[in-house]
């Protein structure tokens, strides 16, 4: 319940934080880098202690919470203004998400995410439950390309220069790759210690990766 809580949190955040490019030195990154990495470990350690289905029960989980903060923010925009509140143009800008992106946000979340649990799953059975560290990784590599490789053409697309958007694509894999090898160890300890509290190491065996079973236990 408390990865579910703060994973709901992380992606509700990085849509907020996304409405800002940062600049670190040479790269331009959206303000969500910041927190959207974490929605990844916690995916990653999901899948490793309860397996994939309910790492797919999380995500729906995390899309629908993220849904309707977004849906609920729209409508609060949409309403007008009370004659004294001046605020409308900046209230706009950090909650009036533009649909499109929105919506780029939404696919490339869902696509992003299973795709790093099926990839956590799938090595979690081959090494046996060996090399945790390499595939939470990898798999979080596979997870932010295809997540990027979809938000950025749906969300900026004719927005930002064609020609920069691949470097602002590899970049924001690179740094997010970096966040999740810099936290390692932390997520090895959480690992570890949910592990021995729960009782519980889920092996996918003979399952379906199917995404819209979200309640096949």
């Amino acid at each position: 319940m408390f990865l579910s809580i703060v994973f709901c949190v992380c992606l509700i955040t990085s849509n907020l934080l996304g409405t800002k490019q940062i600049q670190v030195g040479p790269i331009a990154l959206t303000g969500g880098v910041l927190v959207f990495p974490i929605s990844y470990i916690i995916n990653d350690c999901v899948s490793e202690v309860w397996g994939y289905r309910m790492t797919r029960l999380l995500i729906w989980i995390g899309f629908l919470m993220n849904f309707f903060v977004v849906a609920v923010c729209a409508l609060c925009d949409w309403i007008p203004g009370a004659s004294y509140w001046q605020y409308d143009e900046q209230f706009h800008y950090v909650f009036g998400l533009a649909p499109r992106i929105a919506m780029a946000s939404f696919i490339a979340f869902l696509c992003g995410s299973f795709v790093n649990a099926y990839v956590m799953s799938r090595m979690k059975l081959r090494d046996r439950g060996k090399h945790f560290s390499t595939r939470a990784v990898l798999s979080s590599v596979f997870g932010e390309v295809v997540d990027s490789l979809i938000f950025f053409p749906l969300a900026l697309g004719g927005v930002i220069p064609w020609e920069a958007m691949p470097a602002m694509m590899f970049w924001q894999v690179v740094v997010k790759t970096g966040y999740e090898v810099v936290v390692l160890p932390l997520s090895i300890r959480i690992v570890r210690i949910v592990k021995n509290y729960e009782q519980v190491d889920v092996y996918d065996e003979n399952i379906s990766y199917n995404v819209l079973k979200v309640f096949s236990f």
